[in-house]
């Protein structure tokens, strides 16, 4: 498909995300190694409403996912000839937000391949609007692995981690110190805080927004998000601090993150973030996601808090 530029049924017959996780809207190969894509920034997308209502700001990780997809555009067939597999980020390093993307903007985003072997694609991946690179990532590694057609078991009810009148912190609490909203607000509850750290709860149900467009005939939480959701107890953590009250997280960085199992519909995401003390108006850190104490992904992060 050299010189030929891909719209938008095109992409959809080649990548298996739709509305509202479908992050290009054209793409092109440059060269064999080399792909470009386009995506428009309207303020009438949903992500928009919720990232954040009073200052809509794309989200860092939804810039990640987009990288994804354009990498996933670039290796499918050569990572998964037969379109059976599910093509996800199995690690990815040194990722720096440098610059927001706002409503109105229009977003390039770029993937260099740097080799493919043992069934793994390695890329380098940034995204630039007019005012130069908002978010690049020295490195991604796609890989492939079996879909779960069927869940394995019922999950554990009612675990001393479920919701109950010992928890920290209640969905409205949380409300009061995050400015996320729907459909971006991704913690459910904080099960504790013990001095730097912090047990967050999310519950997945499958009516959720990102199950609806990403592969969805195979529902499964993009890695992107799962990076998100242990940024964000990092972010509720740092803002029940009395000197953070009112101000907004923002996400600068993910030094790397690794995603081990697929997670899906019906599973409760324990999220554990350890936060060190340090410059007050940063917070610097890592976090797991466990599903039933089976450790799911890990992202090492680093975020500001600044004036709202």
């Amino acid at each position: 498909m050299s010189g030929n530029v891909l719209g938008i049924s095109r992409i959809k017959e080649i990548l298996p995300y739709r509305y509202p996780m479908l992050l290009l809207d054209r793409a092109r190969k440059e060269s064999d190694t080399r792909y470009v894509g386009l995506k428009n920034l309207s303020f009438n997308e949903l992500v928009f409403q919720g990232h954040f209502p009073a200052h809509a700001i794309f989200p860092g990780v939804m810039q990640v996912e987009a990288m994804e997809q354009l990498a996933e555009l670039a290796v499918r067939e050569q990572l998964d000839p037969s379109g059976t597999k599910d093509v996800y980020i199995k690690y990815i390093k040194g990722v720096k937000f440098r610059k927001p993307n706002f409503p109105g903007d229009r977003m390039k985003i770029e993937a260099e391949i740097e080799k493919i072997e043992n069934g793994e694609a390695h890329l380098k991946c940034l995204t630039r609007n007019v005012l130069g690179v908002t978010c690049e990532a020295e490195k991604m590694i796609l890989a492939v692995r079996e879909k779960i057609i069927t869940p394995e078991k019922m999950p554990e009810l009612y675990t001393d981690l479920d919701k109950n009148e010992t928890i920290a912190m209640d969905i409205n609490k949380v409300m009061e110190l995050t400015p996320h909203r729907f459909p971006f607000l991704l913690v459910d509850y904080v099960k504790s805080v013990e001095g730097s750290r912090v047990v967050a709860v999310k519950n997945l149900t499958g009516s959720e927004p990102f199950f609806q467009g990403y592969t969805p005939d195979y529902p499964v939480l993009p890695g992107a998000v799962q990076s998100e959701i242990i940024a964000q107890a990092g972010g509720v953590y740092m803002l029940s601090r009395p000197e953070h009250k009112g101000k907004t997280p923002i996400f600068m960085s993910i030094q790397e993150a690794e995603f081990f199992h697929p997670i899906i519909p019906g599973d409760q995401l324990v999220c554990e973030v350890d936060i060190p003390p340090g410059k007050s108006r940063f917070g610097r850190g890592e976090g797991v996601i466990k599903v039933e104490g089976k450790i799911m992904s890990r992202t090492a992060m680093t975020f500001a808090i600044i004036e709202t």
